[in-house]
């Protein structure tokens, strides 16, 4: 069943949303997008992840993933929720994908051929499960993240080893080109040529990756799937080509969820709704509340 979260949340004055059992050992929450996004770095965890001992509880028995988008990072991208999620007790890790063209170095990641992406994300998520001992895992993702990760389910086999997918503005049916030069902008160092970014090219509209990864539906069976996206999304364009069609989909536009949430693609990550989002599609027995609080674009909060 495909459902829409049409929902005026009331607001509310708690911004950071960490339990009373892990208060004391909270790690801080960045929920500033500039702040965040200042953190480049070709090799380093965000705060909370991949502590290789992690053991799930039976709480949240899945460790979690996180998979970055285009010109991106798991450094940059993850300062909000990968604490934020270690704060609620998750195992939460976090990888860099995509390298291309030896740009690694230079923390361009996400860029290489998305096919080639998906197996990196196969080989890191059957690490993960070997050292937690865990039966399967959910998935977060932004932009490219959130769909990529669609390609292994439906050709590498990974529904048997993911429970959910969650998509922040997910490029599931594509973009515009238009779209791919307005993320590269803020990028520095990123190129969008198909020489360079082959994953820049698999993104647009209509591509044959695009083609191939949406025929015969965008959904397979036995996953969970949440798509939260903005209205305001300059970079998957139009917006709503970010929303999933078929079964156990969940489809969240921000704007309709709380008005004071301007934020746009980059400001998802960063974007506190947005996270509290995640948080109540990867534990949907144990919902928190989001703060209806302004959201400004880029810088999130």
């Amino acid at each position: 069943m495909r459902r829409h979260v049409p929902v005026l949340i009331a607001t509310v004055a708690v911004v950071f949303t960490v339990s009373a059992a892990s208060a004391a050992a909270s790690l801080p929450v960045v929920y500033n997008g500039v702040l965040g996004y200042a953190h480049i770095n070709a090799t380093a965890s965000p705060p909370g992840a991949n502590n290789w001992s992690c053991k799930p509880t039976a709480a949240h028995p899945r460790p979690v993933i996180l998979v970055h988008g285009t010109f991106a990072d798991m450094s940059d991208s993850w300062q909000a929720l990968s604490p934020l999620l270690f704060d609620h007790g998750y195992c939460v890790f976090a990888l860099n994908y995509g390298s291309f063209a030896d740009s690694g170095a230079l923390g361009i990641y996400a860029t290489g051929p998305i096919e080639d992406s998906a197996a990196q994300l196969e080989a890191f998520v059957d690490r993960v499960l070997a050292a937690t001992g865990a039966g399967q895992v959910d998935i977060v993702g932004h932009s490219q993240g959130g769909m990529m990760p669609r390609y292994y389910l439906k050709f590498l086999g990974g529904a048997a080893m993911v429970h959910t997918l969650v998509g922040l503005a997910p490029s599931n049916h594509g973009t515009t080109l238009d779209g791919i030069f307005t993320l590269e902008s803020h990028f520095p160092g990123a190129n969008a040529t198909e020489a360079d970014c082959p994953a820049c090219a698999e993104q647009e509209a209509g591509s044959p990756f695009i083609t191939k990864l949406n025929a015969g539906g965008d959904t397979v069976p036995g996953v969970d799937y949440t798509v939260i996206e903005s209205g305001n999304d300059e970079v998957v364009t139009p917006y709503q080509s970010a929303f999933l069609a078929g079964p156990n989909v969940t489809n969240i536009t921000l704007q309709r969820q709380c008005p004071l949430d301007q934020g746009e693609h980059l400001s998802m990550p960063y974007d506190h709704i947005a996270d509290d989002d995640v948080l109540n599609a990867l534990d949907p027995q144990d919902p928190v509340v989001p703060a209806c609080t302004p959201v400004a674009p880029v810088t999130g909060g």
